[in-house]
């Protein structure tokens, strides 16, 4: 019985790990790794292992940074069973599609720019079309009920409240009498969000912990905190004349970001200008979120029950076609634009801050962690020169950071989830996390007593 660490290991992004026993391979999670372009390209295009060998995968969530290299995966030759929840299976394939579309835009881009430099054209890491052979291949599974991915696995799926349909995995092992209790938490939600219910914790007979530690350093502020800031920070914009542009990742975080926007006009909060969801994308996952009430929390239910549309106000458009994207460029007059992705990495986002960016009226809104070398992580460090598709620009935009609103658990709720398999746990390993995450989660466990917590490393193995 054997665990290997092919993604988010000491770093956040590309979750994958690879499970074997009976002669069997699982992977748990498929997500694309994320961070400076050669070495994104590099670290996704080549797997450590044959594909071809992958017997069935087990899918967390649809996140991008956990579903997105299925497309890969699938084009080298795996054709088992992808398992997921049933808003996962909605989520991963109109997610993966739409990747598969940004993958040939950006290659189209950087071959555009490239020629100009005299260099070689690029090919797409996949295209949409590569991604539509995922579908087939995705197995809806419900919370609670039990299925066998594999000789000698027990899994079930267990609401993680982190996105719609986003689950924590279970998984009873058992291999010639050698059986072992594995979670693997996928991303770890927070309590009291708007929408989604709040997490489900792991048993307390768990041998084997795989969890996230996106945010261990640190516990994260009341969400009403975040609301409140997030507020006055759009009001002062808007008031002053200016856009506030919203990088925001299209499943989770923009349908967070219209309920409290619609909450803001309800109370007459912000002065009534227009609101934008520009992303087809966004778009796509709203609608699917209103196909999944099974995974709204209790308050989501009640506002729907006194038909209140939660995702839809007066003032809100969600924004189609590109032509109606691109005047929103050349608009002069106060709005908000919530546009994906979340990084800013791709997407019709990258022009609304290429636009927004030198004009000192507006104000870029960061509501979410940026990977390292994104876009979005060189606006939140607030550098002075940004460098857009081959070309610079002086940065005059104010740019907010909002802390809090994350779909990520904090420092406190992260140590509570470890702790509940304390007693029982042979092994603790912390993924999907740098080490400013993962080291202060893992001095929080020593001060708990607990001493058998790992950091492990890409490429990493270990018997179980």
């Amino acid at each position: 019985m054997k665990l290997s660490f092919h993604g988010a290991a000491q770093t956040v992004t590309g979750s994958m790990h690879l499970l074997e026993l009976n002669g069997s391979k699982v992977l748990l999670d498929c997500g694309l790794y994320q961070g400076r372009r050669k070495e994104s390209i590099e670290k996704n295009r080549n797997f450590q292992f044959d594909p071809k060998t992958i017997d069935a995968v087990i899918l967390s969530h649809a996140h991008i940074d956990h579903s997105g290299n299925l497309p890969n995966l699938v084009k080298q030759g795996f054709s088992g069973l992808i398992y997921c929840t049933p808003a996962t299976e909605e989520l991963t394939d109109v997610m993966v599609r739409d990747s598969g579309h940004v993958q040939e835009k950006q290659a189209e881009s950087a071959s555009y720019h490239n020629m100009k430099r005299g260099e070689p054209p690029v090919d797409p890491l996949y295209t949409e079309e590569d991604a539509k052979a995922v579908a087939p291949l995705l197995q809806p599974i419900a919370y609670g009920q039990e299925f066998e991915p594999a000789k000698g696995i027990k899994a079930v799926f267990h609401d993680a409240g982190h996105i719609l349909g986003s689950a924590s995995v279970s998984l009873k092992l058992n291999e010639q009498g050698n059986k072992k209790h594995l979670w693997f938490s996928g991303d770890i939600g927070r309590r009291n969000m708007p929408i989604l219910r709040d997490p489900v914790l792991p048993d307390d007979d768990v041998d084997i912990l795989i969890m996230e530690s996106t945010y261990g350093d640190k516990p994260h502020r009341d969400p009403e905190e975040a609301y409140l800031e997030m507020q006055g920070v759009i009001r002062k914009t808007l008031n002053g004349g200016g856009k506030v542009i919203i990088p925001s990742f299209a499943v989770g975080r923009t349908q967070e970001l219209v309920y409290n926007l619609s909450r803001m006009y309800d109370e007459n909060e912000l002065p009534k200008v227009p609101v934008y969801v520009d992303s087809p994308l966004a778009v796509n996952a709203s609608d699917i979120f209103r196909r999944h009430p099974e995974c709204y929390d209790r308050e989501m239910k009640e506002l729907i029950q006194k038909g209140h549309p939660a995702l839809e106000f007066n003032h809100l458009t969600y924004v189609k076609t590109l032509d109606e994207s691109k005047a929103l460029n050349m608009r002069d007059d106060p709005m908000i634009i919530i546009s994906a992705s979340g990084m800013a990495e791709a997407g019709r986002v990258v022009y609304h801050i290429r636009w927004a960016l030198e004009n000192k009226k507006n104000t870029i809104m960061i509501v979410s962690w940026q990977a390292p070398d994104t876009l979005g992580r060189r606006i939140a460090d607030r550098e002075k020169q940004i460098k857009i598709f081959g070309d610079t620009y002086n940065r005059r935009a104010e740019v907010a950071t909002i802390g809090g609103l994350s779909a990520h658990a904090g420092q406190n709720l992260l140590v509570e989830y470890g702790l509940r398999v304390k007693k029982s746990a042979e092994h603790v390993f912390i993924v999907h996390g740098e080490e400013k995450g993962a080291l202060p989660l893992m001095g929080k466990f020593k001060e708990y007593g607990m001493h058998n917590v790992h950091f492990p490393a890409m490429y990493s193995s270990v018997e179980l």
